[in-house]
């Protein structure tokens, strides 16, 4: 293993953002844009694993959609009385927590074997967990591309030494609405920042803007029929699940990532797999098993639990439930508000691969 020296210790707080000192270091390291470890999988094998397929999608999409009509219709059928909750709360859930799986998969285009299938999913789903469709698809890439690479990473959702009260928040999704709607309003009216253009491509910005515009257009109808009806019922349809049915997507994404590796060229130390409830998993999408979502990204969701158990055996032990994962995490994260360097290292069974840690920085306090 070759260690940064005690000089180039990262130092905390660090640059997070995409322009500043950290991308470059990180390029200069070579850590943008690298050669990550995977597990092996024969080619065969893997090959019908990435195979594609609109069924389950299908299957899924319709329930999805279908679950979405049912409760919203029982929630205005009850409006005014709390036999409107139990449909809103899960309507709530369903559009404010289920559209961030449904727009990861098909933003990956992995979802339906049919391509215009993953677009119109894509769209719907962008809309309702509130991204700009084109620039976030070009985020996510990056963070495949740099996964937890300070610098380069535009999607690290647990800075170092973390907030831990801000990352309660995200819970009721207050503090994300207020930062995509102002991202999707500041692109509505032509403007993309410097870290944006970072990641997106120079002819794709005009594609940014317009979808800005039509989403931005979609809200203020929302906005116009609320005041004219006098009434809170469209902004509890459309928009508010972003803020009172967020919490299982947060329940699951802080998950992903929490209290693990920076500025590694392995997702095994930096990403997490964790066991789930049938029903999670659903709402998921299986991105539960996300360390292998990250080694194998063009598997399509339905096939994760296969590629769990082909590989399993050089991967560190899955969690085995949330309550274990936060447990984990959760103690990461506490012992990073003192200690920003630290990490959760989790052991790898007998039969795994060493940890590829070639660019690993000096364990000021580690597990």
């Amino acid at each position: 293993m070759t260690e940064i020296s005690a000089a180039e210790a990262p130092h905390y707080p660090r640059d997070y953002s995409l322009t500043g000192p950290e991308a470059r270091h990180a390029i200069e390291l070579g850590l943008a844009s690298a050669e990550w470890y995977h597990s092996d999988v024969p080619r065969k094998t893997m090959k019908e694993l990435m195979r594609r397929s609109d069924g389950p999608a299908i299957r899924d999409t319709a329930l999805w959609i279908g679950l979405l009509i049912l409760t919203a219709a029982g929630g205005i059928a009850f409006w005014g009385s709390w036999w409107a909750v139990p449909f809103f709360a899960v309507y709530g859930v369903l559009y404010g927590s289920a559209c961030d799986s449904r727009w990861h998969e098909c933003g990956h285009g992995t979802a339906f074997r049919t391509d215009w299938m993953n677009d119109v999913v894509y769209h719907i789903a962008s809309f309702m967990v509130m991204r700009n469709p084109v620039s976030w698809r070009w985020s996510h890439a990056r963070h495949h591309t740099d996964t937890i690479i300070v610098g380069r990473d535009p999607e690290i959702a647990l800075m170092r030494p973390p907030d831990l009260i801000l990352s309660a928040a995200h819970f009721i999704g207050i503090p994300d609405v207020f930062l995509h709607f102002r991202i999707l309003a500041r692109n509505a009216f032509g403007t993309v920042s410097d870290e944006e253009r970072d990641y997106i491509p120079e002819a794709e910005i005009p594609k940014a803007i317009f979808w800005a515009r039509i989403h931005m257009g979609v809200y203020a109808a929302a906005m116009i029929w609320a005041l004219v009806s006098w009434s809170l019922l469209p902004l509890v349809l459309i928009g508010g699940p972003r803020i009172y049915g967020t919490w299982h997507m947060v329940l699951c994404g802080l998950l992903q990532h929490g209290g693990l590796a920076e500025d590694v060229l392995d997702h095994r130390l930096n990403s997490r797999t964790v066991y789930m409830n049938p029903v999670s998993r659903w709402l998921y999408w299986n991105m539960n098993y996300h360390v292998e979502h990250h080694m194998f990204p063009m598997v399509p969701y339905h096939a994760l639990p296969r590629l769990h158990e082909m590989i399993k055996h050089d991967l560190p032990p899955p969690n085995t439930s949330f309550l274990d994962g936060y447990r984990e995490m959760v103690g990461g994260l506490i012992r990073q508000v003192r200690e920003p360097g630290y990490y959760v290292r989790k052991d790898l069974p007998p039969t795994a691969q060493p940890y590829r840690e070639e660019f690993h920085a000096v364990d000021l306090a580690r597990a």
